[in-house]
């Protein structure tokens, strides 16, 4: 986990990322939200970035949706620190999401981690730099659709705690959504 201030009373500590490939497919389904527009994405960006600023190392937190170009619906970061590479990362980050519809760290899993693994069973060729199976890209589903409409990345801390934070606030916006219907 990254370093963080723990007597920070705003601090909440994340859960362990599964490494399971079967288990991070249900955590990606279990937040299937009632319904997704700016305000939504608002929320969940605000509450990734509140729950991120206990943590010392910079990160950037990035959603949009699905369409090329991305419309982006909430784009920030939350120490200084961060550097364009983030920004590139938030990119490969978003496409594997997309053109898999699944979480990087599912990727990452599925191939062990191994990119040339992933580069050559995919057949990806010189497009595979296009692509990152690192932790921290993790699809919006809402229910009643097909596919994901949105992707979320975060970029900064370790790759597993990147898709966990996302993961968990997610969970909470839902539970908030639920609450309000």
């Amino acid at each position: 986990m990254a370093p963080q201030d723990v007597a920070n009373p705003e601090f909440k500590a994340l859960g362990e990322a599964p490494r399971d490939i079967e288990e991070i497919a249900r955590q990606e389904r279990a937040s299937v939200l009632p319904y997704w527009n700016a305000s939504v994405a608002f929320q969940l960006g605000c509450a990734l970035r509140t729950r991120l600023l206990s943590f010392d190392k910079p990160t950037v937190i990035h959603i949009s949706t699905i369409s090329t170009p991305p419309h982006v619906l909430f784009h920030s970061v939350t120490h200084s620190g961060t550097a364009l590479d983030n920004d590139f990362w938030v990119a490969r980050k978003r496409n594997a999401v997309i053109r898999w519809q699944a979480s990087t760290w599912q990727l990452h899993n599925k191939f062990e981690g191994d990119e040339e693994k992933f580069k050559t069973k995919l057949g990806l060729g010189e497009t595979a730099k296009e692509y990152a199976i690192h932790g921290g890209g993790v699809p919006v589903f809402v229910k009643n659709v097909e596919g994901p409409v949105a992707v979320v990345v975060v970029s900064g801390l370790k790759q597993w705690d990147d898709h966990q934070v996302v993961i968990e606030e997610l969970a909470d916006v839902l539970a908030k959504l639920e609450r309000k219907a």
